[in-house]
């Protein structure tokens, strides 16, 4: 698959790419302050590279800083995020409370466009339930649980619970320790687990780069998304393990150029997503392997 082009000549995003990157800049380890994530987020969307970019993502207990900070942007533009004249922002909200969050935070959020919601819980069933009990019908939403609730059977039981739901399943790729970062075997059995259900996920963390690479900084293993990209339609865990610690973006590159539309679709039906605090990584990443034109990640819209 080559970088595609419009008829115009404008260089656009392939579709393997469109809607995955979510924005998480407010998390760990980018950690930007909400009335800098605000502006930022709003420009990515005005970017030449808009299609790549996902909501702006956003814990439940700072949907009030959230607020005060789109009113913020609004005000400069002479209007009000309330009265419509301002910008409404796409929002994914990240619930790690659980589901007693779900509903203060879907009331805390109507000055914006639910994007989604990313329910934490220990209970996957429960999770459902709360979900088919007040999310609108309209709003995809996903459940993440522990990892460790998520080795031998305990994953079986939850991607089980999840399959028959309207609902994603969410995985953490990685975080600010070592333990956080699963390996090659562990993030193959979610995948494989995945796809041999049909059940769609998204990830989180620790995936700011298209390959696996050892951080020169912390040492932490990071998986690639381009590695999981290419794993996502393998139902043999041993294969997929196989494309996850593949380290040469040459190679890798070259495989995303092989995939088919259809392959393409199979992807990013089963891998939808995943929250990044940085946009511009990616981005130049894949442009760096030649996926993606030069023209969508000029630094001017950024």
């Amino acid at each position: 698959m080559s970088t595609a082009h419009a008829a115009s000549g404008a260089a656009v995003v392939p579709p393997l790419f469109q809607g995955l990157f979510d924005d998480a800049a407010v998390f760990p380890p980018g950690n930007l302050p909400v009335a800098d994530a605000v502006p930022a987020h709003l420009a990515h969307r005005a970017a030449p590279y808009a299609d790549a970019v996902g909501p702006l993502l956003c814990g439940a207990g700072r949907l009030g800083e959230l607020a005060a900070a789109a009113d913020a942007v609004a005000a400069a533009a002479g209007g009000t995020a309330a009265d419509g004249t301002g910008p409404r922002l796409r929002v994914g909200l990240v619930l790690p409370g659980g589901s007693s969050e779900l509903g203060p935070a879907l009331t805390a959020a109507a000055p914006f466009v639910v994007a989604g919601v990313e329910l934490a819980t220990r209970d996957a069933a429960e999770a459902v339930a709360a979900l088919d009990l007040l999310l609108p019908p309209d709003v995809p939403a996903a459940v993440e649980l522990p990892r460790e609730l998520l080795r031998g059977d305990g994953l079986e039981e939850v991607l089980d619970a999840l399959v028959d739901s309207p609902y994603r399943a969410k995985f953490r790729t990685g975080g600010v320790v070592a333990g956080a970062f699963p390996d090659e075997a562990e993030l193959a059995g979610f995948l494989t687990g995945c796809a041999q259900r049909g059940l769609p996920y998204k990830c989180t963390a620790g995936l700011h780069h298209a390959v696996r690479h050892t951080d020169p900084a912390t040492g932490f293993e990071h998986h690639g998304f381009l590695n999981i990209l290419l794993a996502a339609a393998e139902t043999d865990p041993k294969a997929a393990a196989e494309i996850l610690a593949e380290r040469s973006g040459a190679v890798l590159a070259e495989a995303v150029r092989s995939l088919t539309d259809r392959q393409v679709t199979v992807i990013r039906n089963s891998f939808t997503a995943f929250g990044t605090c940085s946009i511009a990584e990616p981005l130049d990443d894949l442009a760096a392997l030649g996926l993606l034109s030069p023209d969508l990640t000029s630094q001017e819209d950024r």
